[in-house]
Protein backbone atom coordinates (compact mmCIF):
# COMPACT_ATOMS: atom_id res chain seq x y z
CA UNK A 1 0.00 0.00 0.00
CA UNK A 2 1.23 3.56 -0.86
CA UNK A 3 -1.50 5.05 1.31
CA UNK A 4 0.16 7.98 3.18
CA UNK A 5 3.59 8.32 1.48
CA UNK A 6 4.87 11.09 0.10
CA UNK A 7 7.29 12.36 -2.60
CA UNK A 8 9.13 14.92 -3.25
CA UNK A 9 10.93 16.05 -6.68
CA UNK A 10 12.88 19.40 -6.58
CA UNK A 11 15.38 21.49 -9.10
CA UNK A 12 17.68 22.07 -6.27
CA UNK A 13 21.14 20.86 -4.89
CA UNK A 14 19.20 20.85 -1.31
CA UNK A 15 19.49 17.97 0.81
CA UNK A 16 16.59 15.62 1.42
CA UNK A 17 16.09 16.72 5.09
CA UNK A 18 15.84 20.59 4.38
CA UNK A 19 13.33 19.81 1.67
CA UNK A 20 11.19 18.19 3.99
CA UNK A 21 11.57 21.02 6.82
CA UNK A 22 10.72 23.68 4.02
CA UNK A 23 7.77 21.66 2.96
CA UNK A 24 6.15 20.98 6.56
CA UNK A 25 6.70 24.61 7.04
CA UNK A 26 4.25 25.73 3.96
CA UNK A 27 0.96 25.50 5.43
CA UNK A 28 2.51 28.65 7.35
CA UNK A 29 2.65 30.75 3.93
CA UNK A 30 -0.72 29.47 2.68
CA UNK A 31 -2.08 30.71 6.16
CA UNK A 32 -0.78 34.09 5.71
CA UNK A 33 -2.10 34.32 2.00
CA UNK A 34 -5.82 33.23 3.22
CA UNK A 35 -5.38 35.74 5.89
CA UNK A 36 -4.35 38.36 3.04
CA UNK A 37 -6.94 37.66 1.31
CA UNK A 38 -9.38 36.79 3.53
CA UNK A 39 -10.01 38.92 6.46
CA UNK A 40 -7.25 41.48 5.60
CA UNK A 41 -9.28 41.58 2.07
CA UNK A 42 -6.57 42.48 -0.11
CA UNK A 43 -6.91 42.42 -3.84
CA UNK A 44 -4.05 42.42 -6.78
CA UNK A 45 -3.47 46.54 -7.73
CA UNK A 46 -2.32 47.45 -10.72
CA UNK A 47 0.35 49.77 -11.02
CA UNK A 48 2.85 50.78 -13.55
CA UNK A 49 5.40 52.18 -11.68
CA UNK A 50 7.87 50.36 -9.31
CA UNK A 51 7.57 53.08 -6.87
CA UNK A 52 3.88 52.43 -6.58
CA UNK A 53 4.32 48.71 -6.66
CA UNK A 54 6.66 48.63 -4.24
CA UNK A 55 4.64 50.69 -1.83
CA UNK A 56 1.40 48.33 -2.43
CA UNK A 57 3.55 45.51 -0.87
CA UNK A 58 4.49 47.24 1.79
CA UNK A 59 1.22 48.27 2.40
CA UNK A 60 0.17 44.63 2.14
CA UNK A 61 2.96 43.58 4.57
CA UNK A 62 1.86 46.32 6.93
CA UNK A 63 -1.59 44.99 7.38
CA UNK A 64 -0.44 41.58 8.24
CA UNK A 65 2.06 42.36 10.51
CA UNK A 66 -0.75 44.51 12.30
CA UNK A 67 -2.72 41.48 12.03
CA UNK A 68 -0.19 39.31 13.43
CA UNK A 69 0.80 41.73 16.39
CA UNK A 70 -2.80 41.65 17.56
CA UNK A 71 -3.20 37.81 17.36
CA UNK A 72 -0.14 37.34 19.65
CA UNK A 73 -1.72 40.27 21.73
CA UNK A 74 -4.71 37.99 22.30
CA UNK A 75 -2.91 34.95 22.79
CA UNK A 76 -0.54 36.96 25.79
CA UNK A 77 -3.72 37.71 27.35
CA UNK A 78 -6.23 35.11 26.85
CA UNK A 79 -9.00 36.94 26.01
CA UNK A 80 -10.77 34.01 24.30
CA UNK A 81 -11.56 35.78 21.12
CA UNK A 82 -10.34 35.77 17.42
CA UNK A 83 -8.76 38.30 15.97
CA UNK A 84 -11.49 38.53 13.02
CA UNK A 85 -13.97 38.88 15.95
CA UNK A 86 -11.89 41.41 18.23
CA UNK A 87 -11.73 43.18 14.68
CA UNK A 88 -15.87 43.39 14.10
CA UNK A 89 -15.54 44.39 17.74
CA UNK A 90 -13.63 47.16 16.77
CA UNK A 91 -15.37 48.62 13.74
CA UNK A 92 -18.27 49.34 16.48
CA UNK A 93 -15.29 51.38 19.04
CA UNK A 94 -16.99 55.38 18.54
CA UNK A 95 -14.47 58.66 18.75
CA UNK A 96 -15.94 61.63 18.05
CA UNK A 97 -13.89 64.99 18.08
CA UNK A 98 -16.05 68.51 19.22
CA UNK A 99 -14.41 71.64 18.19
CA UNK A 100 -14.90 74.29 21.61
CA UNK A 101 -16.64 76.78 20.30
CA UNK A 102 -15.21 79.32 23.38
CA UNK A 103 -12.05 78.80 22.44
CA UNK A 104 -11.72 76.85 18.54
CA UNK A 105 -9.54 74.41 20.59
CA UNK A 106 -10.16 70.48 19.86
CA UNK A 107 -11.69 67.56 22.43
CA UNK A 108 -11.40 64.14 21.43
CA UNK A 109 -13.13 61.19 23.48
CA UNK A 110 -12.93 57.78 22.66
CA UNK A 111 -16.40 56.09 23.83
CA UNK A 112 -15.68 52.15 25.00
CA UNK A 113 -19.45 51.73 25.90
CA UNK A 114 -19.49 47.45 26.45
CA UNK A 115 -17.42 44.81 28.07
CA UNK A 116 -16.02 43.75 24.65
CA UNK A 117 -14.95 47.38 23.94
CA UNK A 118 -13.06 47.74 27.78
CA UNK A 119 -11.52 43.92 27.08
CA UNK A 120 -10.30 45.06 23.37
CA UNK A 121 -8.95 48.76 25.31
CA UNK A 122 -6.88 46.15 27.78
CA UNK A 123 -4.97 44.24 24.80
CA UNK A 124 -3.35 48.03 24.11
CA UNK A 125 -2.48 48.75 27.79
CA UNK A 126 -4.76 51.82 27.65
CA UNK A 127 -6.29 53.26 30.30
CA UNK A 128 -9.71 55.18 30.65
CA UNK A 129 -8.73 58.58 31.54
CA UNK A 130 -5.98 58.67 28.42
CA UNK A 131 -9.86 58.49 26.26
Amino acid sequence: KWDGLKGYITNTDLDTERVINQYHGLWVVERAFRISKGTLEMRPMFHFTERRIEAHICICFIAYKVYKELERLIAINKIGMSVDHVLDIAKTITTIRIRMPENGTFFTKTLFLTDKHRTIMSLFDLSKDQF
